[in-house]
Protein backbone atom coordinates (compact mmCIF):
# COMPACT_ATOMS: atom_id res chain seq x y z
CA UNK A 1 0.00 0.00 0.00
CA UNK A 2 1.23 3.83 -0.22
CA UNK A 3 1.28 6.51 1.70
CA UNK A 4 -1.31 8.31 -0.73
CA UNK A 5 -3.95 5.79 0.08
CA UNK A 6 -3.41 6.83 3.88
CA UNK A 7 -4.10 10.40 2.72
CA UNK A 8 -7.44 9.40 1.17
CA UNK A 9 -8.35 7.98 4.19
CA UNK A 10 -8.37 10.84 6.42
CA UNK A 11 -9.74 12.67 3.35
CA UNK A 12 -13.10 10.00 3.35
CA UNK A 13 -13.57 10.61 7.19
CA UNK A 14 -15.85 13.62 6.65
CA UNK A 15 -17.88 12.37 4.27
CA UNK A 16 -18.53 8.81 5.67
CA UNK A 17 -19.46 10.58 8.73
CA UNK A 18 -22.15 12.26 6.73
CA UNK A 19 -23.19 9.25 5.43
CA UNK A 20 -23.58 7.02 8.71
CA UNK A 21 -25.17 10.01 10.25
CA UNK A 22 -22.75 10.21 13.06
CA UNK A 23 -24.11 12.65 16.13
CA UNK A 24 -21.75 16.27 15.99
CA UNK A 25 -20.47 15.60 19.43
CA UNK A 26 -19.25 11.69 18.73
CA UNK A 27 -16.89 12.95 15.34
CA UNK A 28 -13.97 14.14 17.29
CA UNK A 29 -13.70 10.98 19.09
CA UNK A 30 -14.18 8.72 15.87
CA UNK A 31 -11.81 11.02 13.66
CA UNK A 32 -9.51 10.96 16.85
CA UNK A 33 -9.39 6.94 16.66
CA UNK A 34 -9.42 6.40 12.76
CA UNK A 35 -6.20 8.78 12.35
CA UNK A 36 -4.39 7.08 15.30
CA UNK A 37 -5.16 4.04 13.42
CA UNK A 38 -3.90 5.39 10.05
CA UNK A 39 -1.02 7.04 11.93
CA UNK A 40 0.15 3.17 12.86
CA UNK A 41 -0.01 1.37 10.04
CA UNK A 42 2.47 -0.61 8.09
CA UNK A 43 2.12 0.18 4.99
CA UNK A 44 4.09 -2.74 3.58
CA UNK A 45 1.58 -5.25 5.15
CA UNK A 46 -1.76 -3.90 4.97
CA UNK A 47 -4.52 -3.38 2.50
CA UNK A 48 -6.45 -0.22 1.65
CA UNK A 49 -10.02 -1.85 1.65
CA UNK A 50 -9.30 -3.52 4.87
CA UNK A 51 -8.31 -0.23 6.43
CA UNK A 52 -11.88 1.04 4.42
CA UNK A 53 -13.95 -1.42 6.17
CA UNK A 54 -12.85 -1.49 9.80
CA UNK A 55 -13.31 2.36 9.91
CA UNK A 56 -16.73 2.20 8.68
CA UNK A 57 -17.24 -1.12 11.24
CA UNK A 58 -15.99 1.76 14.47
CA UNK A 59 -18.51 3.61 12.47
CA UNK A 60 -21.63 1.99 12.32
CA UNK A 61 -21.47 1.31 16.19
CA UNK A 62 -21.85 4.74 16.20
CA UNK A 63 -24.79 4.60 14.43
CA UNK A 64 -28.29 3.22 13.50
CA UNK A 65 -27.38 3.31 9.49
CA UNK A 66 -26.56 -0.12 8.45
CA UNK A 67 -26.44 0.41 4.75
CA UNK A 68 -25.60 4.30 4.06
CA UNK A 69 -25.35 3.47 0.41
CA UNK A 70 -28.37 1.76 0.49
CA UNK A 71 -30.34 4.84 -1.84
CA UNK A 72 -26.84 4.97 -4.37
CA UNK A 73 -27.27 1.14 -4.77
CA UNK A 74 -31.05 0.68 -5.09
CA UNK A 75 -30.94 3.79 -7.82
CA UNK A 76 -27.72 2.55 -9.99
CA UNK A 77 -29.41 -0.66 -10.80
CA UNK A 78 -32.40 0.39 -11.30
CA UNK A 79 -31.20 3.18 -13.69
CA UNK A 80 -28.72 0.37 -15.04
CA UNK A 81 -31.37 -1.96 -15.89
CA UNK A 82 -33.92 0.32 -17.51
CA UNK A 83 -31.56 0.64 -20.39
CA UNK A 84 -30.85 -3.35 -20.21
CA UNK A 85 -32.37 -4.04 -23.69
CA UNK A 86 -30.54 -0.89 -25.10
CA UNK A 87 -27.28 -2.19 -23.95
CA UNK A 88 -28.07 -6.01 -25.01
CA UNK A 89 -29.82 -5.02 -28.55
CA UNK A 90 -26.00 -2.97 -29.11
CA UNK A 91 -23.98 -5.87 -29.08
CA UNK A 92 -26.37 -8.37 -30.41
CA UNK A 93 -25.94 -5.77 -32.90
CA UNK A 94 -21.98 -5.19 -33.37
CA UNK A 95 -19.58 -7.84 -34.98
CA UNK A 96 -17.78 -8.56 -32.17
CA UNK A 97 -19.97 -9.35 -29.00
CA UNK A 98 -17.40 -10.25 -26.93
CA UNK A 99 -15.61 -7.13 -27.33
CA UNK A 100 -18.67 -4.96 -26.89
CA UNK A 101 -20.28 -6.90 -23.73
CA UNK A 102 -16.65 -6.74 -22.00
CA UNK A 103 -16.30 -3.02 -22.65
CA UNK A 104 -19.49 -2.24 -21.33
CA UNK A 105 -18.51 -4.45 -17.91
CA UNK A 106 -15.58 -2.51 -17.77
CA UNK A 107 -17.46 1.12 -18.24
CA UNK A 108 -19.66 -0.24 -15.86
CA UNK A 109 -16.85 -0.02 -12.85
CA UNK A 110 -16.91 4.06 -12.73
CA UNK A 111 -20.31 4.09 -10.50
CA UNK A 112 -18.45 3.91 -7.48
CA UNK A 113 -19.65 5.96 -4.51
CA UNK A 114 -16.53 4.97 -2.48
CA UNK A 115 -14.23 8.27 -3.48
CA UNK A 116 -16.55 10.48 -5.30
CA UNK A 117 -20.81 10.94 -5.92
CA UNK A 118 -19.68 12.44 -9.36
CA UNK A 119 -19.16 10.36 -12.30
CA UNK A 120 -20.49 10.31 -15.96
CA UNK A 121 -21.64 6.90 -16.83
CA UNK A 122 -23.37 7.85 -20.57
CA UNK A 123 -19.38 9.76 -21.24
CA UNK A 124 -17.61 6.67 -19.88
CA UNK A 125 -19.80 4.48 -21.77
CA UNK A 126 -19.07 6.49 -24.46
CA UNK A 127 -15.29 6.73 -24.18
CA UNK A 128 -14.59 3.09 -23.65
CA UNK A 129 -15.92 2.28 -27.27
CA UNK A 130 -13.24 4.82 -28.74
CA UNK A 131 -10.22 4.11 -26.87
CA UNK A 132 -7.99 1.05 -27.14
CA UNK A 133 -7.77 -1.06 -23.27
CA UNK A 134 -4.14 0.55 -21.85
CA UNK A 135 -3.56 -3.09 -21.09
CA UNK A 136 -5.16 -5.36 -23.31
CA UNK A 137 -5.28 -8.82 -22.34
CA UNK A 138 -8.95 -9.08 -23.84
CA UNK A 139 -7.82 -12.09 -26.71
CA UNK A 140 -6.18 -14.26 -23.99
CA UNK A 141 -9.38 -13.84 -21.75
CA UNK A 142 -11.43 -14.76 -24.42
CA UNK A 143 -9.57 -18.04 -25.06
CA UNK A 144 -9.64 -18.95 -21.60
CA UNK A 145 -13.09 -18.34 -20.73
CA UNK A 146 -13.81 -20.78 -24.23
CA UNK A 147 -11.19 -23.33 -22.36
CA UNK A 148 -12.70 -23.10 -18.75
CA UNK A 149 -14.86 -25.57 -16.85
CA UNK A 150 -15.68 -23.34 -14.05
CA UNK A 151 -15.46 -19.47 -13.74
CA UNK A 152 -15.56 -17.47 -10.59
CA UNK A 153 -16.46 -13.74 -10.88
CA UNK A 154 -15.61 -11.28 -8.48
CA UNK A 155 -18.07 -8.44 -8.26
CA UNK A 156 -18.14 -5.20 -7.51
CA UNK A 157 -20.45 -2.38 -7.85
CA UNK A 158 -24.03 -2.09 -7.58
CA UNK A 159 -24.89 -0.40 -10.99
CA UNK A 160 -22.22 -2.13 -12.53
CA UNK A 161 -22.88 -5.28 -11.60
CA UNK A 162 -25.99 -5.04 -14.32
CA UNK A 163 -23.28 -4.91 -17.27
CA UNK A 164 -21.23 -7.73 -15.39
CA UNK A 165 -25.38 -9.49 -16.06
CA UNK A 166 -24.94 -8.47 -19.56
CA UNK A 167 -20.93 -10.02 -20.30
CA UNK A 168 -22.20 -13.37 -18.85
CA UNK A 169 -25.45 -13.41 -20.29
CA UNK A 170 -23.43 -12.86 -23.75
CA UNK A 171 -20.64 -15.69 -22.95
CA UNK A 172 -22.98 -17.80 -21.91
CA UNK A 173 -20.68 -20.27 -20.21
CA UNK A 174 -22.68 -23.16 -18.15
CA UNK A 175 -20.64 -22.74 -14.81
CA UNK A 176 -20.23 -19.27 -13.67
CA UNK A 177 -20.00 -18.48 -9.59
CA UNK A 178 -20.81 -14.93 -8.91
CA UNK A 179 -19.50 -13.87 -5.67
CA UNK A 180 -20.54 -10.36 -3.23
CA UNK A 181 -19.88 -9.09 -0.05
CA UNK A 182 -21.01 -10.63 2.14
CA UNK A 183 -22.28 -7.68 4.32
CA UNK A 184 -23.69 -3.95 2.95
CA UNK A 185 -20.39 -1.58 2.65
CA UNK A 186 -20.01 1.26 0.04
CA UNK A 187 -21.91 0.92 -2.66
CA UNK A 188 -20.48 -2.79 -3.22
CA UNK A 189 -23.42 -5.45 -3.95
CA UNK A 190 -24.52 -8.16 -1.68
CA UNK A 191 -26.82 -10.56 -2.83
CA UNK A 192 -29.73 -9.18 -1.98
CA UNK A 193 -28.78 -6.63 -4.94
CA UNK A 194 -27.22 -9.06 -7.32
CA UNK A 195 -30.92 -11.00 -6.81
CA UNK A 196 -32.87 -7.98 -8.18
CA UNK A 197 -30.69 -7.72 -11.21
CA UNK A 198 -31.11 -10.89 -12.33
CA UNK A 199 -27.97 -12.18 -12.31
CA UNK A 200 -28.93 -15.34 -10.27
CA UNK A 201 -30.36 -16.19 -14.00
CA UNK A 202 -26.98 -16.39 -15.80
CA UNK A 203 -24.50 -17.04 -12.47
CA UNK A 204 -24.94 -18.99 -9.06
CA UNK A 205 -24.53 -16.65 -6.23
CA UNK A 206 -22.53 -16.63 -3.16
CA UNK A 207 -21.02 -14.21 -0.73
CA UNK A 208 -17.22 -13.95 -0.15
CA UNK A 209 -18.29 -14.88 3.39
CA UNK A 210 -16.39 -11.22 4.50
CA UNK A 211 -17.18 -7.42 4.83
CA UNK A 212 -14.19 -5.80 3.12
CA UNK A 213 -14.37 -3.99 -0.62
CA UNK A 214 -12.19 -6.41 -2.01
CA UNK A 215 -11.23 -10.04 -1.71
CA UNK A 216 -8.88 -10.74 0.90
CA UNK A 217 -7.76 -14.38 1.18
CA UNK A 218 -6.89 -14.28 4.92
CA UNK A 219 -10.56 -13.00 5.72
CA UNK A 220 -12.64 -14.81 3.48
CA UNK A 221 -14.97 -17.70 4.27
CA UNK A 222 -13.97 -21.64 3.85
CA UNK A 223 -16.48 -21.77 1.52
CA UNK A 224 -15.27 -19.08 -1.12
CA UNK A 225 -11.92 -20.11 -0.44
CA UNK A 226 -12.86 -24.05 -1.83
CA UNK A 227 -14.29 -22.11 -5.03
CA UNK A 228 -11.79 -20.19 -5.62
CA UNK A 229 -8.92 -22.78 -5.30
CA UNK A 230 -10.67 -24.90 -7.26
CA UNK A 231 -11.96 -22.55 -10.33
CA UNK A 232 -10.66 -22.91 -13.73
CA UNK A 233 -10.29 -18.99 -14.28
CA UNK A 234 -11.19 -16.03 -12.16
CA UNK A 235 -12.38 -12.67 -13.24
CA UNK A 236 -12.01 -9.29 -10.99
CA UNK A 237 -13.87 -6.84 -11.46
CA UNK A 238 -12.78 -3.49 -10.18
CA UNK A 239 -9.69 -1.93 -7.75
CA UNK A 240 -10.86 -3.14 -4.96
CA UNK A 241 -10.57 -6.24 -5.51
CA UNK A 242 -7.56 -5.97 -7.53
CA UNK A 243 -6.10 -4.45 -4.24
CA UNK A 244 -6.55 -7.21 -2.90
CA UNK A 245 -5.39 -9.65 -4.88
CA UNK A 246 -2.72 -8.18 -7.22
CA UNK A 247 0.28 -9.93 -5.00
CA UNK A 248 -1.39 -13.44 -6.10
CA UNK A 249 0.46 -13.94 -9.32
CA UNK A 250 -2.14 -16.32 -10.28
CA UNK A 251 -2.37 -16.97 -14.26
CA UNK A 252 -5.76 -17.46 -13.61
CA UNK A 253 -6.57 -13.92 -12.54
CA UNK A 254 -7.86 -11.62 -15.11
CA UNK A 255 -8.41 -7.93 -13.41
CA UNK A 256 -10.87 -5.84 -15.44
CA UNK A 257 -11.36 -2.49 -14.42
CA UNK A 258 -11.24 1.78 -14.76
CA UNK A 259 -8.15 3.29 -12.98
CA UNK A 260 -9.35 5.80 -10.95
CA UNK A 261 -6.48 7.04 -9.02
CA UNK A 262 -2.80 7.17 -9.88
CA UNK A 263 -1.23 4.42 -7.37
CA UNK A 264 -3.36 1.71 -9.14
CA UNK A 265 -2.15 3.19 -12.46
CA UNK A 266 1.49 2.66 -11.58
CA UNK A 267 1.33 -0.47 -10.58
CA UNK A 268 -0.91 -1.63 -13.25
CA UNK A 269 1.05 0.50 -15.98
CA UNK A 270 -1.85 2.65 -16.98
CA UNK A 271 -2.87 6.16 -16.07
CA UNK A 272 -5.92 7.22 -14.42
CA UNK A 273 -9.09 7.25 -16.37
CA UNK A 274 -7.91 4.07 -18.62
CA UNK A 275 -9.61 0.75 -19.02
CA UNK A 276 -7.94 -1.98 -18.49
CA UNK A 277 -7.77 -5.99 -19.04
CA UNK A 278 -5.15 -7.37 -17.61
CA UNK A 279 -3.77 -11.41 -16.85
CA UNK A 280 -1.69 -11.74 -13.84
CA UNK A 281 1.77 -12.37 -14.14
CA UNK A 282 2.67 -16.55 -12.99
Amino acid sequence: MNYECLICQVKALQKRMDKYEIAEEKRNKIVSQAISTIAGIDLDKSFSPEITSNILREMEKESDVKDPYGAEKKESNHALLARYNEFRNKVEESEDKFDTALRYAIAGNIIDFGPTHHFDVDGTIERVFQTTFAVDDSEALKTEIKKAKSILYLGDNCGEIVMDKLFLETIGHPNVVFAVRDQPILNDATLKEAREVGLHKVATLITNGDNTPSTLLHRVSKEFLEIYRSADLIISKGMGNFEGLMDENDRRLFYLMMIKCPVIGQKVGAEKGDFVVKRSKS
